[in-house]
């Protein structure tokens, strides 16, 4: 299967330690390219998953009955993306180690629908030092090209540990 992949332009914010993180508390760091999510990649995430609802997969039965008219990507392929939209966003440097910690008040809140395009949204939420490791909560906001409804809002948790 070949991705189609869209690399970003514009330049990234770069962060290199916690207080420069801190100082970006509250603040928009960027939007990311569109990414189109394909029937092929939809069917990559089903076999992957083992999740093969027929409202991912079968095109002809999701264009008569699904209330979408087609196919829809699995809501944790829209998540599955997040890290591959915020390095277009953002480039933290300076680490020792990066895990994704976890993911508070999400909401979907519409489908994405076979061949959106979809883009990411971040803010820096709060930014603490747990001694010397930093707890990064990122509000993440997953726009459909075309929708006033983002497809999910919520927020991303990252643990940082920067070299000192």
């Amino acid at each position: 299967m070949k991705i189609k992949r869209t690399y970003i332009t514009m330049s990234k914010v770069i962060i290199k330690s916690f207080a420069e993180l801190e100082q970006m508390i509250g603040k928009e760091l960027g939007i990311s390219e569109y990414h189109e999510f394909t029937q092929e990649q939809i069917n990559l995430f089903a076999d992957a998953t083992i999740d093969h609802q027929w409202i991912h997969i079968d095109v002809d039965k999701a264009k008569a009955e699904s209330p979408f008219g087609n196919t829809i990507a699995h809501g944790y392929l829209t998540l599955s993306i997040l890290p591959y939209l915020w390095n277009q966003i953002v480039d933290v440097q300076n680490l020792k180690l990066q895990v994704n910690y976890g993911i508070e008040k999400l909401k979907f809140n519409q489908p994405v629908l076979v061949n959106n395009k979809v883009r990411l949204h971040a803010k820096v939420i709060n930014a603490v030092n747990l001694r010397g490791v930093t707890r990064a909560n990122i509000g993440v906001k997953l726009e459909i090209e075309g929708n006033k409804k983002p497809a999910y809002e919520g927020e991303i948790v990252f643990l940082y540990h920067f070299i000192d």
